[in-house]
């Protein structure tokens, strides 16, 4: 199979091979366009007119990084007839609005290049598509759908017009994610989330909205794409694909190929000098409001056109410690899992060996608008009850030099 890979109107590149053996290499006009060893697409996969051959499986894995997970990957094989761990044939179908500003199209389908729309959806059938993750996995049309989207929960994604609501077809950019009520023990979830996003936004860690809307009476979660700017592509990619572990491997004790310190050493090659502080400020905010899924897929890189590349805004920011589970963080803390254990002191090692100096005052300063912040901002109706006073007690429990559980 070969696979077109485009960015920004630009073939920068192909696919070549089948599920086993393909592999990416840079085009002429991609390597021209935007300068040999340009790191437009990752900084993993620098463009070169040759590429390291014993980089392959990485660079296999970080198309392969593109892809769903869980059922919501079982619904799109089904629906595309297609076999498991088959990236290009997975990505021929769907990859025409993935994560991030890249449209992969197969130039020797007679039905590509397919023009772009969009089909305007009532509240009803926002609502059904919500409930129909096998029939519509992510909202996509059975025929037209072209949208494929990393991550475990149920969710779909849709474009906000200026009229309303409406299905993305054949690769029109997506703007908005939406996740609907679960059952059961996880019925917050939804609403968790929204106070963690506004808790991120008013510490000036993420930038995009997030709201709860009801559709047709069905509650759901409502996320503005932050590699989406006035409806065009930003391209981003996720430390999974940049440190070059697999799906479960995002996950710190699965592997052991990601870390918060490999994660800063990226940082500290790639991006400006006050990035490493801010993920710094990320880490202090998911141990301190219990936010054990801090992996690698939820922090990334941005890669504006017209800009230096960034550290990624917070995102996924869900208080996790009153649900069932194991309490433990996605990435290690000073070689701590359990959240309720680390303490500041934790926080400051931690920094200190990713070479940040003065990090004590950048942790008392985030714990103390953090304090503000949850006392001021209220849990929406249908939040853990106990949310807001279990935050500050975990705030306070920093503040006061105790672990995140205290003791």
């Amino acid at each position: 199979m070969r696979l077109a890979v485009e960015l920004h109107g630009t073939i920068i590149g192909r696919l070549d091979g089948d599920a086993r053996t393909f592999d990416f290499t840079p085009s002429a006009e991609g390597v021209e366009g935007f300068g040999t060893n340009s790191p437009v697409l990752s900084v993993a996969i620098p463009l070169a007119p040759v590429q390291r051959r014993d980089h392959a499986g990485r660079r296999r894995n970080w198309f392969a990084e593109l892809l769903p997970e869980g059922d919501q990957y079982d619904y799109m094989l089904a629906r595309g007839g297609l076999r498991r761990e088959d990236t290009p044939g997975f990505l021929a179908r769907y990859g025409r609005d993935v994560a991030g500003a890249l449209q992969i199209w197969d130039p020797d389908d007679p039905t590509e290049p397919r023009p772009p729309g969009v089909r305007p959806v009532t509240q009803a059938q926002v609502r059904a598509l919500l409930q129909d993750p096998i029939g519509h996995p992510l909202a996509n049309d059975p025929q037209s759908g072209k949208s494929s989207l990393g991550g475990v929960q149920p969710k779909v994604v849709l474009v906000r017009t200026s009229d309303g609501w409406a299905q993305a077809l054949g690769g029109f950019p997506t703007t908005h994610i939406l996740k609907p009520q679960l059952g059961g023990e996880k019925g917050s979830l939804i609403y968790d989330e929204e106070y963690g996003s506004r808790l991120a936004r008013r510490l000036g860690l993420a930038d995009f909205a997030t709201s709860i809307d009801e559709f047709d009476g069905l509650p759901a979660i409502v996320i503005e794409r932050y590699d989406r700017h006035r409806g065009q592509r930003v391209h981003q990619e996720d430390f999974s694909q940049v440190l070059g572990a697999s799906r479960n491997q995002k996950y710190q004790e699965i592997g052991g190929i990601v870390s918060l310190r490999r994660i800063a050493d990226t940082l500290k090659t790639h991006t400006p000098e006050g990035d490493l502080r801010r993920l710094a400020r990320m880490v202090v905010l998911a141990v301190a409001i219990g936010n054990l899924d801090l992996h690698s897929k939820n922090l990334g890189l941005l890669h504006p056109l017209d800009g230096d590349v960034t550290l990624a805004p917070a995102y996924d920011i869900v208080p996790h410690s009153h649900l069932p589970g194991d309490g433990r963080m996605a990435l290690a803390v000073n070689g701590l899992y359990r959240n309720q254990d680390i303490t500041r002191t934790d926080l400051v090692e931690e920094f200190a060996s990713w070479g940040l100096r003065r990090t004590e005052p950048l942790i008392q300063v985030v714990l103390d608008q953090l304090h503000t912040v949850v006392s001021e901002e209220h849990p929406r109706e249908g939040a853990f009850p106990r949310l807001q006073e279990q935050l500050l007690g975990f705030v306070d429990n920093l503040r006061c030099g105790q672990a995140v559980g205290g003791r």
